[in-house]
């Protein structure tokens, strides 16, 4: 194999590690995001329900533009 094609292929398998690694982080938030719906569902305190579905919200929210960012459908702000 040519030293350029032992370049791309480690480039490729670069870029799916790094896709991988993102996709797990969108997942993991996404989870993160459930379980505090689920406890805000169960909160006592209407101010720690209140908090804890702010925080679902925006971890949603993150998740949401980070799989876009990853599949190229958006860029973050310069």
């Amino acid at each position: 194999m040519t030293e350029q094609g032992t370049t791309e292929q480690s480039t490729t398998r670069q870029a799916m590690t790094e896709q991988e690694a993102s996709h797990r982080h969108v997942e993991q938030m996404r989870e993160q995001a459930h379980r505090l719906e689920d406890d805000a569902a169960h909160a006592a305190d209407d101010a720690e329900r209140s908090s804890l579905e702010k925080r679902a919200r925006q971890l949603e929210s993150d998740s949401d533009q980070e799989s876009m960012m990853a599949a190229g459908d958006i860029y973050p702000a310069q």
